[in-house]
């Protein structure tokens, strides 16, 4: 007999009653807040500061890939009746699932260490009298506390995330209506076009140190098109509870998220190459001061209150996004919730914290670090790519469901994109070990 598709699972199962579309909106805000992080308000800011409007196709057409996995992750979640690693460990064994795991827990803790530098960047703008460890060892100390007190995490995860994620666009989008950017100079920014001095040179030496044109651009994509976070989309449609019956509402909700995370790093982008055209910000701090002048004091304002759910929102869900996938690729219960769940977020945190404790005592400046370990994101992310690929185009698992050709030509594109970007951080990454 052939075999039935995991799917029929997922029919057993529907909501009685359906809420509007608008309150089921959920899982896709999280990865929006994990994604969007201080870092990605820092690599947006300074691709704005630096090309302008120039770069705005890029950001849009990165926003359509990372759609494309987000959504495709997400209807292998409901379509599927379980998570992605799950499906991984059934049809290719469990040691296949943990590789997978582990690989986007590194990917996490990466991003937790490039989190615990953006928050230092915003505490030395907001609360410069209080060293930096301090910072890190009491927020990080907080967010271990919350972990172990909570009942319901995800639910509450959700219900704060769309309250910081309104916050973020009003805030940014008054700053933006404030700076009154030319509508000539956004036109011409969605035709796709190479700005003047805009190199495609590997990473190489030059007097000793590191030269990598194109760093910036690999951050915008690390930052913007994370495959890590879109695998985990599958992850968080099952922790809503949603089968095949949601289909629709599995896709409306990634839609909803990438347009924010898109949404919010157009408009940062456009303020600061607007505001601050060719000039670079150090950390987020510089770049608060150098709008405050521009935009006066009550934008500058609620920049500080966009700026403070920016840097809190992603430093507790990467974390247990890195947790929760590590307990689930092997095997364990891996419900935000659960044990184990819990025990891994809380290494991810620590290993974060450490590591950015490590680097600042370096005297490297922060906004180095945190664009550089944004890029090292993409190493990872083509095993993302070919386990989303694989597991969305497997009749057995997804039936009638399966990826279409449009489908199958954007993510071949995706993959494609974070392939090129892997190998210019690899070269890096080797060019840094001699």
């Amino acid at each position: 007999m052939p075999e039935q598709p995991e799917a029929s699972i997922a029919n057993q199962k529907s909501h009685e009653r359906r809420s509007p579309w608008w309150r089921s909106i959920g899982p896709a805000l999280i990865t929006a807040c994990v994604v969007f992080g201080p870092g990605s308000l820092l690599i947006s800011s300074n691709v704005g500061a630096k090309y302008g409007c120039e770069l705005l196709w890029m950001l849009i057409l990165t926003g359509v890939l990372m759609g494309t996995y987000m959504t495709t992750a997400a209807r292998i979640g409901v379509v599927g009746g379980v998570t992605p690693c799950t499906l991984v460990a059934r049809r290719l064994g469990r040691a296949a699932a943990a590789v997978v795991s582990i690989n986007l827990c590194l990917i996490c803790t990466t991003f937790q260490f490039a989190n615990n530098l953006a928050v230092v960047a915003a505490a030395k703008a907001l609360i410069p009298k209080v060293p930096p460890i301090i910072v890190l060892v009491a927020l990080n100390g907080l967010v271990i506390t919350f972990l172990f007190t909570a009942k319901h995490i995800y639910q509450l995860l959700e219900k704060v995330m769309k309250i910081m994620v309104g916050v973020i666009l009003l805030s940014f989008v008054i700053n933006l209506v404030l700076a009154a950017p030319s509508l000539i100079a956004i036109l011409k920014g969605l035709v796709p076009g190479i700005p003047e001095g805009f190199s495609f040179e590997l990473p190489h030496r030059v007097e000793g140190k590191i030269e990598d044109p194109m760093l910036l651009i690999a951050s915008l994509l690390g930052t913007t098109f994370s495959v890590a976070a879109a695998f985990y989309q599958g992850n968080l449609v099952r922790e809503r509870g949603w089968t095949i019956k949601d289909y629709s509402r599995g896709i409306g909700d990634s839609i909803a998220g990438v347009a924010v995370i898109t949404t919010v790093s157009a408009v940062i982008m456009l303020t600061t190459a607007t505001v601050i055209p060719g000039k670079q910000a150090e950390n987020i701090g510089v770049l608060a001061q150098a709008l405050q002048p521009l935009l006066g004091a009550t934008a500058y304002i609620i920049f500080c209150v966009g700026l403070f759910a920016v840097a809190m929102n992603p430093f507790l869900i990467n974390a247990i996004i890195g947790g929760s996938i590590l307990a689930d690729g092997l095997g364990k219960p891996a419900k935000l919730s659960d044990r184990f769940s819990r025990i891994f977020t809380v290494a991810v945190l620590l290993v974060g914290m450490i590591v950015a404790i490590l680097a600042l005592r370096t005297g490297q400046k922060p906004v180095s670090l945190i664009i550089f370990g944004s890029a090292l994101t993409v190493i990872g992310n083509p095993l993302m790519a070919a386990t989303i690929l694989w597991l969305a185009n497997n009749k057995a698992i997804m039936g009638q469901h399966r990826n279409n050709l449009i489908q199958n030509i954007l993510g071949g594109v995706g993959f494609l994109v974070v392939v090129v970007m892997a190998v210019r951080v690899l070269i890096r990454v080797v060019l840094n070990l001699r």
